[in-house]
């Protein structure tokens, strides 16, 4: 029986590794490399207090630490951090109480980040980005210990993604979200490219197609998905490959809820009737839903979406029962 691959991986044989990406960006922190990837754009508002050293070696296709609505106090982990860019941004959007992660394979980027990391924290007055070496395939973090996951043109580098997201799912807490800025192609990319060290360390040859891309986060349980395409990056071989900005929420069902009881979800806006669930719930129309489906209501992204009614103390005027 042949073994299956996934649409992630470098083909059977192929000379593509973790150490060739590992290289590849181990000379990119040494020696500036303007082709890098994409040109990620950024507030300049967001960039006062960070060295210039740092700035320098930003690679990426985004910026998805200034779109993700980070809160104070909140505990934040860059994946694949590189030159350490979106911690320092982070580090003064969650403050003093706050913490920033950043996590990279690659020890020059590293020594360069953790240099400058004494420098940012001096320039806000306190130190809350930490560094460590470590895989996108296993984080050094512990459990459910982190509110917000960003990356920033990494993922694709990764011939593991079904585990990077494994991982990710891991160290969020319950209702954490990963924030994502990514590459993604019109259609799947054949395996003589996938097999290219140069194009995968141009973050090209490990790109996801968009269906490939969240059937990889739905197998790991993240609801919520949205995604935003940011601009056309490049194409190659007849393929296009576009930045995106990639969402997901971690949702955990609450201890006690069962499928008995019986609740009302109505959907506020703003279009005319949304699938959620399994369920279709027109626009104002009282849907009726269990506890489990209301949990899910309930969380983000879908709160500020719904309003959870209880008949016991309140029995809309119009329903539409899912017991048929």
């Amino acid at each position: 029986m042949n073994e299956r691959r996934s649409c992630c991986e470098p083909g059977p044989g192929s000379p593509v590794s973790r150490e060739d990406v590992r290289d590849f960006y181990s000379k990119a922190a040494v020696t500036v490399q303007k082709s890098l990837c994409c040109p990620a754009t950024y507030d300049k508002t967001d960039l006062s207090h960070i060295p210039q050293e740092a700035l320098n070696i930003s690679y990426g296709c985004g910026s998805p630490v200034n779109r993700a609505d980070i809160r104070e106090g909140e505990v934040v982990a860059d994946l694949g951090s590189g030159g350490g860019i979106d911690c320092f941004i982070a580090a003064k959007y969650v403050g003093r109480t706050g913490r920033v992660y950043g996590i990279d394979m690659t020890e020059e980027m590293l020594a360069a980040a953790r240099k400058n990391a004494a420098l940012v924290g001096d320039n806000l007055g306190y130190h809350n980005v930490e560094f460590r070496h470590g895989f996108l395939e296993t984080i050094p973090l512990e459990d459910q210990s982190v509110d917000l996951a960003i990356s920033n043109c990494v993922i694709n580098l990764s011939p593991q993604k079904v585990d990077v997201f494994k991982e990710i799912r891991r160290i969020l807490k319950p209702g954490g979200r990963f924030l994502i800025a990514d590459i993604v192609s019109d259609k799947p990319v054949p395996v003589e490219m996938r097999n290219n060290r140069e194009l995968w360390g141009e973050c090209v040859s490990g790109a996801l197609t968009m269906d490939e891309f969240l059937d990889v986060a739905r197998e790991s349980d993240f609801r919520g998905l949205t995604a935003v395409k940011d601009y056309l990056w490049k194409e190659v071989e007849g393929i296009k490959f576009y930045s995106y900005l990639l969402q997901g929420h971690k949702f955990v069902e609450p201890e006690g809820t069962c499928c008995c009881k019986k609740l009302w979800a109505s959907y506020v806006g703003p279009f005319d009737s949304v699938t959620c669930a399994g369920k279709t719930f027109p626009l104002g129309v009282p849907v009726e839903v269990n506890e489990e489906v209301a949990a899910l209501l309930r969380s983000q992204p879908y709160a500020a979406s719904f309003d959870i009614t209880d008949p016991e103390t309140e029995a809309p005027a119009e329903s539409s029962s899912c017991c048929g």
